[in-house]
C-alpha cells in the first residue's frame, strides 16, 4: 500500500492528518483514539479489528477529496 500525504490542520506535525491510499483512492485518517466508553458504546456495528478517531470537521472541508 502506497500512502499520499494530502494535508493536515496540525501545526506541530501531530495528527490530525489525511492520506490517500495511491492504489485504490481510499482515504486514511489519523486522529486522537476516541476512548471514552459512553461515547465508544453508541457506535453500531463494530468490527473487531476497527477503531475510531476524532478528527475536526475543518479537515475534511479543506483536504478531503471532493469526488
Amino acid at each position: 500500500m502506497t500512502l499520499r500525504f494530502i494535508g493536515t490542520t496540525s501545526e506541530h506535525g501531530n495528527c490530525p492528518t489525511l492520506y490517500e491510499v495511491v492504489e485504490t483512492g481510499d482515504i486514511v485518517v489519523q486522529g486522537d483514539r476516541l476512548s471514552d466508553p459512553e461515547n465508544l458504546a453508541q457506535l453500531r456495528d463494530v468490527g473487531e479489528r476497527e477503531t475510531f478517531v476524532v478528527i475536526p470537521r475543518d479537515l475534511l472541508t479543506r483536504f478531503a477529496p471532493k469526488e
